[in-house]
């Protein structure tokens, strides 16, 4: 067992700090933007830029700092979204974990990555159940 390895943490402020959450969020959507796969997704559904940052730094704040100003409903809002694929779902993991690998922060990286791992996996899952419920479901790397 390599003991550097950085073991997955319950959300705490001592995990990494406000600014590293809003590089994070702004280096994301930036690269995701630029993206010809999500990229026309992105500016097809996000009208309030300003707002959609304010939200996601909220969501990570709350994820990885146990931070409590984040209000939303993020299941309903992707399951909206008419042609999701799991190719989609693993692009937008792949550009993630790009963004998180240029921190400096490798147990805000570890964590970050598997709540991202989680949280695409079961807005895949409920978005098949939803949108093709006599289908098999698939998991992501799985299609």
């Amino acid at each position: 067992m390599n003991m550097s390895q950085p073991e997955f943490s319950a959300p705490h402020p001592d995990l990494c700090t406000e600014e590293e959450i809003s590089w994070l969020v702004h280096a994301f959507y930036a690269r995701a933007r630029k993206d010809p796969l999500l990229g026309p997704i992105f500016e097809g559904h996000v009208t309030d830029w300003d707002a959609h940052f304010v939200q996601m730094i909220n969501f990570w704040s709350m994820k990885l700092r146990g931070t409590s100003r984040f209000r939303g409903a993020p299941m309903p809002k992707h399951v909206a979204l008419p042609g999701l694929t799991s190719e989609l779902f693993e692009r937008w993991l792949q550009l993630f974990r790009q963004t998180t690998s240029e921190m400096e922060n490798p147990v805000l990286q570890f964590n970050a990555d598997t709540l991202a791992l989680h949280i695409g996996g079961r807005l895949w899952l409920r978005y098949q159940m939803e949108r093709y419920p006599d289908k098999q479901l698939v998991d992501l790397y799985e299609a």
